[in-house]
């Protein structure tokens, strides 16, 4: 993965360190799957990767309850999920994606933001074909893990990708494997694993150490937003 993939390392980690921001992230996507699927974890692989990925953000269990409750309460709001593409500070381009009971309240909130820092949302799908969505999994290498072996119990779910990087695990396979990748995550019992379905940049473009700064702090300005999910840019 390279430079890439080390920028969206250190990135994520820096951004997602604030559990403030990280919690509310996490219970939205439990609300969102067991209202999609159901409370039963068991019988509802989202939600199980959900909750999986919120375990191991060290989210306390009443949090996880309470998501699941408010998805079985008559009168909770119906949240819609939607993607956002945009140009932001030195040409970045970014996917945005959103989870929100106002949609008017989301594209506002994005448009100010873009529109401080001289970008733009842009029609959607246009930027969509330079991200290559794949299916995520990493977990800290355990004292006595075999990584050799889960790499090959790995390939027959579509692992495509292994990086091992300073203690962790990232696993690459197209996001059409993500249900199989999770399932065989689960199988080697391996424990602090997340699941997610992340866009990564066909044609990563360089910055400048100082562009990078303007960048970050643009995309950290964005995640700061209760109804953002995620966020991709194309910088490597």
């Amino acid at each position: 993965m390279g430079r890439a993939f080390e920028y969206r390392r250190k990135s994520k980690e820096k951004r997602w360190g604030a559990m403030s921001t990280v919690f509310p992230k996490l219970a939205k996507a439990i609300t969102i799957a067991a209202k999609e699927g159901g409370s039963d974890p068991e019988s509802n692989g989202k939600l199980r990767t959900a909750i999986n990925n919120s375990k191991a953000a060290n989210m306390p269990k009443d949090n996880v309850i309470a998501a699941i409750k408010r998805a079985e309460g008559k009168d909770m709001l119906a949240i819609s999920e939607i993607n956002y593409e945009g140009k932001g500070p030195h040409g970045v381009l970014l996917f945005i994606e959103c989870a929100s009971d106002n949609t008017n309240r989301t594209v506002a909130n994005l448009k100010f933001i873009f529109s401080k820092a001289d970008g733009q949302i842009v029609p959607t799908g246009s930027l969509e074909f330079m991200f290559d969505r794949k299916t995520v999994i990493d977990f800290p290498v355990a004292e006595g893990m075999e990584v050799e072996e889960i790499e090959l119990g790995l390939m027959d779910a579509g692992l495509e990708e292994f990086e091992v990087d300073e203690g962790h695990v990232y696993a690459y396979a197209d996001y059409t494997s993500f249900g199989a990748m999770s399932h065989a995550v689960e199988a080697l019992g391996i424990e602090g694993a997340t699941s997610k379905l992340e866009r990564i940049p066909n044609s990563p473009n360089d910055f400048t150490d100082a562009q990078m700064d303007d960048i970050e702090a643009f995309v950290e300005k964005i995640e700061e937003d209760e109804d953002v999910q995620a966020v991709y840019t194309n910088a490597g």
